[in-house]
């Protein structure tokens, strides 16, 4: 079965989003996301743009400024509740991960 669009995220849609609580262009991204993952997650120039334009398409992020080429983006509503919708289920398999092992060293 097909994965509904954006119903769950992959690891750079969420840092994406998450660096865009603030204002950001598209090099700010890629910085902060290497910053806040200790360069584990990069995202390449490919990736971003591509997915920024798809979140724009699905109303999750806004574009604020425009300055010759750089454009800066701000995260919407629908992006906010898509974050916290991946936040709660990251949450949810963490939970059962803990459930499971806090069963078998019950038995």
């Amino acid at each position: 079965m097909a994965r509904e669009k954006f119903k769950t995220l992959t690891e750079q849609m969420f840092y994406i989003l998450l660096c865009l609580q603030e204002e950001c262009n598209g090099v700010d991204i890629m910085d902060k996301v290497s910053e806040m993952t200790g360069g584990r997650v990069q995202i390449g120039p490919g990736t971003l743009y591509s997915l920024l334009e798809r979140f724009q398409e699905a109303y999750m992020i806004k574009q604020t400024k425009v300055e010759g080429r750089k454009r800066s983006y701000r995260i919407t509503q629908n992006g906010q509740n898509a974050l916290i919708e991946e936040y709660e289920r990251l949450h949810k398999l963490i939970a059962a991960y803990d459930g499971y092992w806090q069963m078998r060293r019950d038995i």
